[in-house]
């Protein structure tokens, strides 16, 4: 039976409807893993190194299809709770259309500055610069179509189709697991990490161009691209409501940059990759988070605008809860499979192998809180109370993990950088709860 968005949410129900998101997430960030294990494994530790140095400032410039796809579908959601269908395909049109541009501007500026951009984030001259700047050429070549990858991650949910959100999620990450295989794998040396760097540009091509010729045509989701008109004041509550999302994956990326910067100071290039290993391996675990707040802020948004207040509290009794037992699995999982995980990776140098593994079971108490903190600030966005959502990720990640990252390393050396993304977890945990109980009367949950 197919779940919509008015309809009453049990844990099953609620599993049942945001499962696709969370496996889209997962699989998303499996892909990246795959990604980061042939260059690893096949091209070497300095192109690895490499890729993770410049990673970070490419999700910097790929965050528009975030701010739109979040910001936007809790617009679109609302405008359908209260009626009004034609509206809410108007704005759908308007936010695809300008995620899109955006994007490629973005991608223009990251291919045409890709030499001091490296240079930037720490890349010296040599084998390490060179290996930023071919990955950096081929990857923001697709920056537009990768915009609209995330962006119609959410936009699926409001559409009410799930499923094929995670289809074409698989499309994508089948599409980069093979070429990677082929290309990594086959071609001389030389050419491995550019081989990598298009596997990666083709599989986000796909994801960002399949679901738009699906919405550009007749399809049976309430959803469809079309005329539309400018509405600047759209655009401006989109990047409000979304501006919380786009400071997380702002700041988380430039937490990444500093991450690798002191990581570079204490320990050189085995640093790097060492924390390249654990951005992978975390990927996989947030993800499921992640995907959760996508899979439910439709939901919320839609009972928001239609003043089911009863239902809003029990989709955040029920949110809670389970992110409670899932985060106390993750720590566990996180501990439990350190070695074996390093070792897909870095196995082949064992000094690099036990700087991983202990780095990674230090970075594993983080998803005990991490968690609430992603729910806490997608719930507040679904509220189209954006600002408080912003206040939430802008300290979590940028004031909290800096902070951390910065302050940390002076006490404990090098296990005080593993330490800092768990100290700011937990103050941003702090910080949703207070939101949460001091706004309670206002939203009504």
């Amino acid at each position: 039976m197919k779940i919509q968005l008015s309809d009453h949410f049990t844990y099953r129900r609620l599993i049942r409807f945001t499962l696709p998101s969370i496996a889209m997430m997962i699989f998303t960030s499996i892909y990246s893993v795959v990604d980061g294990f042939f260059v690893s494994n096949f091209a070497g530790k300095t192109p690895f190194a490499a890729v993770n140095l410049v990673f970070p400032a490419m999700m910097i410039f790929a965050t528009v299809g975030f701010i739109f796809g979040t910001g936007g579908t809790a617009i679109v959601a609302k405008t359908f709770g209260e009626g009004d269908a034609a509206r809410a395909n108007r704005y759908f049109s308007l936010f695809t259309y300008v995620a899109f541009a955006l994007g490629l501007v973005c991608g223009v500026l990251g291919f045409v500055f890709a030499e001091p951009l490296s240079l930037l984030l720490g890349a010296t001259e040599g084998e390490l610069l060179d290996a930023c700047v071919t990955y950096c050429h081929v990857v923001f070549l697709a920056t537009p179509f990768y915009a609209l990858q995330l962006f119609f991650q959410s936009f699926f949910v409001a559409a009410e189709k799930p499923q094929l959100g995670l289809a074409v999620t698989v499309s994508s990450g089948v599409t980069n697991m093979v070429l990677d295989a082929v290309l990594v794998m086959l071609l001389p040396m030389e050419y491995k990490l550019a081989g990598a760097a298009t596997a990666t540009a083709m599989s986000q091509i796909v994801g960002g161009a399949v679901p738009l010729v699906y919405f550009f045509r007749k399809n049976s989701s309430t959803l469809r691209l079309g005329k539309t008109h400018f509405d600047g004041h759209a655009i401006l509550r989109a990047c409000v409501n979304g501006s919380s999302e786009f400071m997380s994956n702002i700041s988380m990326n430039v937490v990444a940059i500093l991450y690798n910067m002191q990581l570079l100071a204490y320990a050189g290039e085995d640093g790097v990759a060492a924390y390249g290993v654990m951005l992978y391996v975390g990927f996989i675990f947030s993800a499921a988070f992640v995907g959760y707040s996508i899979g439910t802020a439709p939901v919320v948004g839609y009972h928001h605008g239609a003043k089911n207040y009863g239902e809003l509290h029990g989709l955040l009794s029920k949110s809670l809860k389970m992110i409670a037992v899932f985060g106390v699995l993750m720590v566990a999982a996180g501990v439990l499979l350190a070695r074996p995980l390093s070792a897909m990776f870095v196995g082949y140098d064992a000094g690099l192998m036990e700087l991983t593994v202990k780095g990674f079971r230090i970075y594993a108490y983080s998803f005990l809180f991490m968690g609430f903190a992603i729910f806490f600030s997608g719930f507040f966005t679904a509220l189209n109370d954006g600002v408080t959502s912003a206040i939430i990720s802008f300290l979590r990640t940028l004031v909290f993990q800096s902070a951390a990252v910065l302050l940390l390393p002076r006490i404990w050396g090098i296990d005080g950088i593993w330490y800092s993304i768990v100290v700011a977890e937990f103050m941003a945990v702090v910080l949703g709860g207070a939101f949460l109980i001091g706004k309670r009367k206002k939203y009504h949950y």
